[in-house]
This record gives structure tokens, C-alpha cells and sequence, in this order.
């Protein structure tokens, strides 16, 4: 499958909750991903909030919401195994390789990777590599939407902010 969504949320409206859930899934992400093109390297890094959140650092994140919901939670192995930051706060913060054509690379293979890993899972399949216990693939698809969903609102205001500059 391309990283965009080759179905809009209306051409599944009739569909199984599952091809909803993945096109949802999918629109989100795309959106994320698309939040730094156009910017210089500058823009995606300039910090316009107190925390660590940047478009680019956002998108980093994404990546790091990907591995921790459909590698580590799927396959059980350990965040370093995966290569990934220990804790959500850590997938913020930018170094110098971080350049939004890389940032949003490993952000599409980790979209990907999280396809392939789902694929062949049920709704209902436990998923047991997560901190909080067993959780069926339905919830944490949910989640992770709700997780997208909010980081594409804080995207779409610090775009705004910084194309207003």
C-alpha cells in the first residue's frame, strides 16, 4: 500500500470497521507526514511552545507512536531491540540528522512496517507487548487515531504560526 490513503473515509463509510479504521489511520498519518513540506529546516525545528514540540519533533514522534503501538506492543521485543527512545518525551528531541526529508522517510516506513505488522491480525487479536496488559488490535487502533488525530491539531496550529512569520 502507498503511504497516502488511496480510499477517502467516504469510500469506506459502507465498508467492515476494519478498512474504516485503517483509512482513518492512514489519513492521519499522511497529514502528520505532510505537515513539513514546504518549510526550510528552520522552520520545522522552530520552537514555539515551552515543551520540546516542533513540526519536526512531532513527526519524529509519530514515528516512535508507530513502533511503540504496532512493533514493540505486537511483537513483545524491548524499545532498545526496536531502536527506539525509552520514553515518549525522548521522541522529541532533534538531533542533527534529523532533517525533515530523513525525519519523514522513517516516519513512512514506520507507517509501513505497522501495516505489514497488523495485516495479518484480527480486531479482536491481543496484542501483549504493552505496559498496561493484553489489549485487543481494535483498541489500540482507536488509540493511536486519537494520539494522530491531536498531534495533527497541534501540526496544523504551529504551521499556521510559523507560515504567518
Amino acid at each position: 500500500m502507498s503511504f497516502l490513503p488511496t480510499n477517502s473515509v467516504d469510500d469506506v463509510r459502507d465498508q467492515p470497521i476494519r478498512p474504516q479504521f485503517e483509512v482513518f489511520l492512514d489519513e492521519h498519518r499522511a497529514a502528520l507526514n505532510s505537515c513539513l513540506d514546504g518549510l526550510t529546516e528552520e522552520q520545522a525545528r522552530r520552537s514555539l511552545v515551552p515543551s520540546r514540540t516542533t513540526l519536526l519533533g512531532l513527526v519524529k514522534h509519530a514515528t516512535f507512536v508507530e513502533q511503540a503501538w504496532f512493533d514493540e506492543a505486537i511483537t513483545c521485543r524491548s524499545r532498545d531491540e526496536i531502536g527506539m527512545p525509552a520514553t515518549a518525551d525522548e521522541s522529541f528531541v532533534l538531533t542533527d540528522t534529523d532533517t525533515i526529508a530523513e525525519v519523514q522517510r522513517r516516519h513512512r516506513q514506520a507507517c509501513e512496517q505497522s501495516r505489514r505488522a497488523t495485516a495479518p491480525l484480527d480486531l479482536d487479536d491481543l496484542l501483549y507487548g504493552n505496559r498496561r496488559g493484553p489489549l485487543p488490535l481494535r483498541w489500540v487502533y482507536l488509540h493511536v487515531l486519537r494520539e494522530l488525530a491531536q498531534h495533527c491539531g497541534h501540526a496544523d496550529i504551529l504551521r499556521e504560526q510559523i507560515l504567518a512569520d
